[in-house]
C-alpha cells in the first residue's frame, strides 16, 4: 500500500492550492527537466525500471522536485512515505525505519521515503538514516533548494544519486499554466477562464521558472476577479490583473548560497572587465534581491586594491567613500552611492601588481630561510641596533640614497604599464639608474683611495 504524501482521506481536493492539484501524474505529463527525464536520460530509466535507489533532487523553488517525487508514489510498487524535514524528529525517521524492516522481513518489499527540505535535517538527524540506506531498508529520496555539498553529509552523499533540477523556461510554464487553465478535472477548466496573452507572458516571464509562483498568481487572479452575472464566464483575466496578484518581480536569491556567490562573482567580473553597464546590473539584482549593501561595498573595497591598485591609487579612496556613504545614508538612496562607486571602478585602469606583489613576498617568507632584519635597519635604543650605520635618505640629494634594505636582493613588485603605475616604473628606473650613479662614484673614490695609499 502506498501512502501518497498530496492528499488526505479527509480533504477534498478543491481545497488543494491549484499548484498541488495539477500535479502531473505520470512521466508523460512532467513539463521540464529534459536534460535528466528526456527519453533515454537516466533518472527516465531509473523511474520506469521502479528499481529505485536513494536520489536527491537539487533545485530552486518551483522546478518539479516534489511534483516528480509524486510521479514515483503514483507508480511505484514500493511502500512511499513522505517527511517534511522542517517538521519531522528523529523519531519519525525512526518509525519509517522501523516500519521498512518490518516489511522487508515480511514481503521483501523495501520503502521510499521522501524527505523534503531534507537539507533543514542536522548532522545527528541525517546520521539516523545512514545505516539503512548503506543496508537497501529504505531508499531515500531528499529534494532541497540548498547546495547538497554543503548541507549534506558526504557519506549520505555517497551513497545517493544526485540530479540538479533548473529553472522551468518561460515555455515550460506557459505550457503548465494554459493545462491549468484547460483541466476540467483538477483545474480552472470549469471556469472558462480566459488569459490575455500578453498576461501570460508576462507571468511566465516574472515567475523566474517558478511554477508554483505562475500557479497561485493565476489562482489568486482568478479567485478575485468578478464573473459575469449573466453568463456567469469569468471576466477575462488581462495583464494589469496580472500584474496586481504578483506585485513585485520575483528574484531568484539566496542570500548565503550559490545565487549570492554566482552573482557577487558575476559582479567583480563585470568590473574587472571594464564593462560598467554589465556591474551596474549585477548590482541591480543584488539590491532588488535586498542583499546587504556593506557587503556589497566591502568587495569594491577590495577590488580597488587588487585589481586597480597603482594604477588607479584613487579607486581606493572612492570605494572607502562609497562604503562609509553606504553606512551614513542606508538603504534605499545607498543605491545612488553604489552606483556610482561600481561605475568609476569598472571604467578605471586596471592592474593587479600590488595583489601579485603582496603574494609573492608572501610566498617568499614561507617557502624561504626567513632573513634577519639588517642591524642598520633595526630600531635606535637598545646596543646591538648602535652597530649598523643607517644612512637618512632626507638628508642626501632627491631624498634618496642607496642601502640594504634586505639581506637578499629579490623582486616582488613588478609594476604595470597601466595609469600611474606608469610614474612607479618611470620612478624605479630612476632609482635604479642612482644606484649605478652611487656605485660608479664609489668605484671611483676607492680606486683614488687606493692609489694615495700607494
Amino acid at each position: 500500500m502506498k501512502e501518497l504524501f498530496y492528499t488526505s482521506g479527509n480533504e477534498s481536493s478543491e481545497a488543494l492550492p491549484l499548484a498541488v492539484r495539477i500535479r502531473p501524474r505520470s512521466l508523460d505529463d512532467f513539463v521540464g527537466q529534459e536534460h535528466i527525464l528526456g527519453e533515454g536520460k537516466i533518472l527516465r530509466k531509473i523511474i520506469e525500471s521502479d528499481n529505485i535507489p536513494s536520489l536527491i533532487f537539487y533545485g530552486p523553488p518551483g522546478c518539479g522536485k516534489t511534483a516528480l517525487a509524486m510521479v514515483i508514489a503514483s507508480r511505484t510498487k514500493n511502500y512511499f512515505r513522505h517527511l517534511n524535514a522542517v517538521t519531522a524528529t528523529v523519531a519519525d525517521v525512526r518509525d519509517v525505519i522501523a516500519v521498512g524492516q518490518q516489511r522487508i522481513r515480511e514481503s521483501g518489499r523495501k520503502t521510499i521515503l521522501f524527505l523534503d527540505e531534507i537539507a533543514h535535517f542536522n548532522k545527528l538527524q541525517q546520521d539516523a538514516l545512514m545505516r539503512d540506506v548503506e543496508e537497501g531498508t529504505i531508499a531515500l529520496i531528499g529534494a532541497t533548494t540548498h547546495n547538497p555539498y554543503f548541507y549534506i553529509n558526504t557519506p549520505l552523499l555517497s551513497r545517493s544519486l544526485i540530479f540538479q533540477f533548473n529553472p522551468l523556461s518561460e515555455a515550460d510554464i506557459k505550457q503548465i499554466v494554459m493545462r491549468a487553465l484547460r483541466d476540467v478535472e483538477r483545474g480552472l477548466g470549469r471556469l472558462n477562464v480566459e488569459l490575455t496573452g500578453d498576461a501570460l507572458e508576462y507571468l511566465a516571464l516574472v515567475s523566474e521558472g517558478d511554477a508554483r509562483r505562475a500557479l497561485n498568481a493565476l489562482e489568486l487572479a482568478v479567485l478575485t476577479i468578478h464573473r459575469d452575472e449573466k453568463t456567469g464566464k469569468t471576466v477575462k483575466i488581462d495583464l494589469a490583473a496580472i500584474k496586481e496578484t504578483l506585485q513585485n518581480k520575483f528574484v531568484a536569491y539566496d542570500k548565503s548560497e550559490n545565487q549570492h556567490y554566482d552573482t557577487i562573482s558575476a559582479f567583480i567580473k563585470s568590473m574587472r572587465g571594464s564593462d560598467p553597464d554589465a556591474a551596474l546590473y549585477w548590482l541591480a539584482k543584488m539590491v532588488v534581491a535586498g542583499e546587504e549593501p556593506r557587503f556589497i561595498a566591502r568587495r569594491m573595497f577590495i577590488f580597488a586594491s587588487e585589481d586597480i591598485g597603482n594604477s588607479d591609487p584613487q579607486a581606493l579612496m572612492v570605494a572607502s567613500a562609497c562604503y562609509h556613504g553606504v553606512e551614513v545614508v542606508g538603504m534605499p538612496e545607498a543605491k545612488i552611492i553604489l552606483a556610482q562607486g561600481v561605475i568609476y571602478l569598472a571604467t578605471a585602469s586596471k592592474s593587479n601588481s600590488a595583489y601579485k606583489g603582496i603574494e609573492n613576498a608572501i610566498a617568499s617568507v614561507k617557502q624561504e630561510k626567513t632573513r634577519p632584519v639588517p642591524e642598520h635597519l633595526c630600531q635606535t635604543g637598545y646596543k646591538s641596533s648602535e652597530k649598523g650605520d643607517y644612512l637618512y635618505p632626507h638628508d642626501f640629494p632627491g631624498h634618496y640614497v642607496p642601502q640594504e634594505y634586505m639581506p637578499v636582493k629579490k623582486r616582488f613588485y613588478f609594476p604595470s604599464d597601466s595609469g600611474y603605475e606608469k610614474k612607479i616604473q618611470f620612478f624605479l628606473k630612476h632609482i635604479k639608474r642612482l644606484e649605478r650613479e652611487y656605485a660608479e662614484q664609489n668605484k671611483r673614490e676607492n680606486t683614488g683611495n687606493k692609489e694615495k695609499a700607494q
